[in-house]
């Protein structure tokens, strides 16, 4: 028999058998495979993980999407930003005399991208913090302070 616990110690536990009333029935399975860190917000399923820890409803979770999306883009921009700053760098040290110039462009494209993601970020948990309630508020706080949730 399944039971409906998020963290089960069973690898195989069958069917769900919940209700079409219960909150984890959007889910794939109750099992939440893939959350863990990654670079970027800091779990994989970011969407997925803050609907089920904060409890948010369908409209909270429409919002939360758009602003993770956001955040999203312009974290892959940086990432662009990245890639241009090295090959700025390698342009630098492959002449015969080292190109500061180039270097010194690499470093502030660097700066420049970080940032505009630290500024997406301050301004994706002013968003979050706007359309939670107290309770889910307190639940954020939580998971920034505990690391379970990586801005």
């Amino acid at each position: 028999m399944c039971r409906p616990a998020v963290f089960m110690a069973r690898a195989h536990c069958g069917p769900r058998n919940w209700g079409a009333s219960h909150p984890f029935t959007h889910f794939e399975h109750h099992h939440f495979p893939g959350f863990g860190h990654s670079p970027g917000l800091g779990v994989r399923r970011p969407l997925r993980f803050l609907a089920w820890k904060l409890q948010l409803d369908e409209p909270q979770m429409k919002q939360l999407a758009a602003i993770l999306d956001q955040l999203k883009i312009e974290r892959a921009q940086a990432e662009v930003d990245d890639r241009r700053a090295v090959s700025l760098l390698a342009e630098a040290a492959e002449g015969e005399v080292f190109d500061r110039a180039k270097a010194d462009e690499a470093a502030a494209l660097r700066t420049k991208s970080a940032e505009r993601v630290q500024r997406k970020v301050v301004e994706s948990v002013d968003r979050l913090h706007a359309l939670l309630n107290p309770d889910q508020r307190t639940k954020l706080a939580y998971l920034l302070r505990t690391g379970s949730l990586l801005m």
